[in-house]
């Protein structure tokens, strides 16, 4: 997130972006500023609802990776950069100075292919028809 507003915490960097910078590319570019950093005791559903709508700004944005890095290489502080929040950004260097290189995956990961009813429950659950049927008789 490029931080525009007069309420933004201080850059670590230069705000204004050179030509060529990967900036110039960033979806939050000219976007409300407060979208992106929390007013003071901001907590629960609204942090939540900002937090949200920031994420899918970034989502679809061409400098997501880059923005990500910077944030990551320069500690910034506040802000949703790169689609983190100052939360995720923390738990991944904890987890990079435990030697985790990569990102955590869900304890209960759903397949992609999975969908809703009973076909997806014995698909989760791994069972079949006929598994089901011997549990049940029991």
């Amino acid at each position: 997130m490029l931080p525009v507003g007069p309420s933004s915490p201080p850059p670590t960097e230069e705000a204004t972006p050179g030509a060529g910078d990967w900036r110039e590319a960033a979806a939050c570019r000219g976007i409300e500023s407060s979208v992106f950093f929390s007013p003071d005791a901001e907590r629960g559903q609204a942090r939540t609802r900002r937090e949200s709508q920031a994420r899918r700004i970034c989502q679809d944005c061409p400098a997501l990776s880059r923005c990500r890095d910077h944030a990551l290489a320069t500690g910034e502080p506040y802000g949703i950069w790169g689609g983190m929040t100052e939360t995720d950004r923390r738990r991944h260097a904890q987890r990079l100075r435990r030697g985790e290189h990569r990102p955590r995956t869900p304890r209960h990961p759903r397949p992609a292919s999975a969908g809703t009813g009973e076909a997806a429950s014995r698909q989760l659950l791994g069972t079949n028809p006929a598994t089901e049927v011997r549990r049940s008789a029991r």
